[in-house]
């Protein structure tokens, strides 16, 4: 830990207790203290100070878990107990992780799993460009118009924005493959929607330098030493705060 100490939603990021975000919503519910004291958003922990939530105290995790995972359809991207179908009981891994970025519960293959909060920040912001591939099938035969108006940038009204220009390839009559370097909620079937078509079957297929491949539907892996190295140098200089993409 830093001598100058670290805020509590990094820290509990980096135990692998949880993201950031919902280390900042268990603070705000006054579930969190330090050293028997209750904390308030953006406090620090200094070294030697004993964290705790709801009473059990955290000790950072050592070993770095990262798992790739070919999420089924009906299976909830979040680690929350209230949902039943929540991706961290279906995989029931031993140690706490909890995944990187989300999968909508329609959709299927791979999605990340980690108890390393800072890999979580550098690999999902928007603005720091990496990318994720699918494979999408809609209920049309795919033109040249719909291509083209896929990669070209497509008005999602509902959140207010134009998505980045993608790379879009149609793979058979019905099926194409788009790379996205941007996450927004149910983006590509917004898109398709858009454009007059509906997705009927969705598939992430690679995020970043990690594919998929013949890891079968609802299984996991451990990402080899190999990945793990090309990732760590592909994030090397991204940032793990909001960052403005060009």
């Amino acid at each position: 830990m830093e001598e100058n100490g670290v805020r509590i939603n990094k820290f509990l990021s980096e135990a692998g207790y949880c993201s950031r975000r919902e280390a900042d919503r268990l603070i705000e519910q006054g579930r969190i203290t330090v050293d028997g004291k209750v904390l308030s958003v953006g406090c620090k922990v200094m070294p030697g100070q004993r964290v705790r939530v709801d009473g059990k105290e955290i000790k950072k995790e050592e070993e770095m878990i990262l798992l790739a995972f070919n999420k089924p359809v009906g299976i909830v991207c979040t680690a929350a107990k209230d949902e039943k179908d929540n991706i961290v009981d279906y995989i029931h891994y031993p140690k706490r992780i909890y995944p990187v970025g989300r999968l909508d519960k329609d959709s299927q293959g791979l999605i990340l799993l980690t108890n390393n909060g800072d890999i979580v920040n550098k690999m999902m912001r928007a603005g720091n460009m990496h990318e994720k591939e699918y494979e999408v099938t809609v209920n049309h035969d795919i033109t040249e118009t719909f291509l083209k108006k896929m990669s070209g940038g497509v008005p999602l009204e509902e959140l207010g924005v134009v998505t980045r220009p993608c790379a879009v390839e149609k793979l058979d009559v019905r099926k194409f493959r788009i790379i996205l370097t941007q996450g927004y909620n149910r983006q590509i079937r917004r898109m398709c929607e858009y454009c007059g078509y509906k997705v009927v079957k969705l598939k992430r297929v690679r995020i970043m330098n990690i594919e998929l491949g013949s890891l079968k539907k609802g299984k996991y892996r451990r990402v080899t030493a190999e990945e793990w190295t090309e990732l760590n140098r592909r994030i090397l200089n991204s940032s793990n705060t909001t960052v403005m993409p060009k």
